[in-house]
């Protein structure tokens, strides 16, 4: 996926987060701390690689972490993630020099990263140094990808759309309400390519 993409999904991410209160800081984030946190770490996987966005700007630190795990390795799994949070609770003052909110943004923006890149063929290696790769193959990894922009740009709508304040289960839960968004979308676009 390229650095456009993650970008989008970052903040597809944070809205859904925020939206789906999928925990109480992050439903009651601030819209300043929750965006600018999860796009600032989005990239961040792909520090393992010399030329992606991160890497040629960073190359001093992305060539060591490329030698030593490969593209999607380390930096793409759980592991990684949780390496993040304890270095950054063992060296944060205790204040709360970071907001919670942009904390957990921070880690939502990581996360965005690997569950995008699962939509590509690669895959991740979640459970790294286990090898299995986890993947959807949706969208091919090439610049210039049109399907990639549009489901980024879907993903934003479909967080838009996305009710507060309900329960994820039920007839009238948040799950059920977005199957009714993606049947009406879905059969407007079929009723659409049927009349040309």
């Amino acid at each position: 996926m390229t650095a456009e993409g993650h970008l989008i999904v970052a903040i597809a991410s944070a809205i859904f987060a925020k939206r789906a209160a999928l925990t109480p800081e992050l439903a009651h984030a601030d819209w300043w701390h929750l965006i600018p946190a999860s796009l600032l770490t989005c990239l961040l996987p792909d520090i393992d690689h010399p030329k992606s966005f991160l890497g040629q700007r960073l190359s001093w630190i992305s060539r060591p972490v490329a030698r030593l795990f490969g593209h999607r390795g380390f930096t793409h799994s759980l592991l990684a993630i949780c390496a993040g949070v304890v270095l950054l609770q063992l060296h944060l003052p205790k204040n709360g020099w970071i907001p919670a909110d942009a904390l957990q943004g921070m880690v939502l923006g990581y996360l965005s990263h690997i569950a995008a890149d699962m939509l590509t063929p690669a895959g991740v290696p979640l459970l790294w140094p286990c090898r299995w790769r986890f993947r959807l193959p949706l969208l091919n990894s090439g610049k210039g990808n049109q399907l990639e922009r549009v489901l980024s740009v879907a993903l934003i709508i479909l967080a838009m759309c996305f009710p507060t304040d309900a329960s994820p289960l039920g007839t009238d839960g948040w799950c059920a309400h977005m199957v009714n968004i993606a049947r009406s979308g879905f059969q407007r676009l079929v009723s659409f390519s049927n009349g040309y």
